[in-house]
């Protein structure tokens, strides 16, 4: 049910959980590959680690700025979820941020360090790149299961971190397909063929358990007539899936042709399982708490907020546009000149 759009109490709650969502959305995908190139890590010789490094070199920093942008937003627009998340998820978030602060040192630092210490550099960025995916997908699980702790709430967590560990490992290899070429991206193909798997059974598992977690998210997506309106989502999520499994076992084409194609194809897949994972906790903030509409700040700090959120986000979007156009093809060997 969308809001009164004639009504700022009802409209702006809407507007911040939309902007909040789409961040997310592009956190996961972008910030997803090059998390996913870091997990493949061990999996490259060395002259290949250096040109993974220098697939993701320019675009990294930005990716990561979608999720202070997520963030920030939950913080200004939600106060009230931001604390009861936050604090329901304290160790996990902890587990995040020293992951990435262990990569981002590690990105930096393998690039000038001495030939004996390059690998510990190495490890350390596999080991920051895996504690940020694992964590992800821990606070995932708990937020599909209402923030309750549990032993069945955990198991499903764990489940839910391994799974979303090798999703960011399979659309990392689909990137790398992209932006490589000879061995690596034979080695790319590979990696891509075998981590579908944990895509399926990660989005398996949270479109089988979601509608369980409450009669109210399966009465939105089962009850007639809502069941007929939603079949587009799990019936292109299923070709898109087919779609990428027969690709992957002809890749790579002659003359290097839609190398880009698995990634696209990738990007959509995640964008319907979100969608569909939106459309279940909607209009909950913390599932079956608390609404947008109950936890938004006050319609008129909402307003202010959101004049500087019109200046900002199109800034992110252009400058990563920009960032993309320009370091289009294929990746070389990143260089500290």
């Amino acid at each position: 049910m969308l809001p009164d759009f004639a009504n700022p109490a009802d409209w702006l709650p809407w507007t911040f959980a939309s902007l909040m969502g789409l961040s997310i959305l592009i956190y996961v995908v972008l910030d997803g590959f090059d998390l996913g190139v870091g997990i493949l890590f061990p999996l490259a010789g060395p002259a290949e680690q250096d040109r993974m490094i220098g697939s993701i070199g320019p675009f990294w920093d930005a990716n990561e700025t979608w999720l202070v942008l997520a963030v920030g937003l939950l913080l200004v627009a939600f106060p009230q979820a931001h604390g009861m998340i936050l604090s329901t998820l304290y160790l996990p978030v902890f587990v995040m941020l020293v992951g990435l602060i262990l990569r981002g040192v590690a990105f930096e630092f393998r690039a000038k360090a001495r030939a004996q210490h390059k690998r510990l550099w190495n490890r350390l960025f596999f080991t920051g790149s895996l504690m940020t995916a694992l964590a992800q997908g821990f606070m995932l699980g708990l937020y599909i299961m209402g923030l309750e702790q549990t032993r069945a709430t955990y198991a499903f967590a764990t489940l839910t971190a391994v799974f979303l560990a090798v999703g960011y490992s399979f659309i990392g290899a689909t990137w790398l397909i992209h932006k490589t070429e000879g061995a690596l991206q034979w080695k790319a193909v590979r990696w891509g063929r075998e981590s579908l798997w944990g895509v399926i059974l990660g989005i398996g598992a949270v479109s089988l358990a979601t509608p369980l977690v409450s009669t109210r998210i399966f009465d939105k997506w089962l009850a007639a007539p809502q069941v007929f309106y939603l079949a587009p989502l799990p019936i292109l999520s299923g070709l898109a899936i087919v779609w990428l499994w027969r690709m992957l076992r002809a890749m790579p084409f002659a003359e290097d042709r839609r190398s880009w194609l698995p990634f696209a194809v990738s990007t959509g897949l995640f964008a319907l399982a979100y969608i569909g994972m939106a459309y279940s906790f909607y209009p909950y903030v913390v599932p079956e708490r608390l609404t947008i509409y109950e936890a938004a700040a006050a319609p008129e700090s909402l307003l202010i907020i959101l004049v500087g959120a019109a200046f900002v986000i199109p800034t992110i979007l252009g400058y990563s546009i920009l960032a993309y156009t320009i370091f289009r093809g294929k990746a070389t060997d990143l260089r500290y000149d």
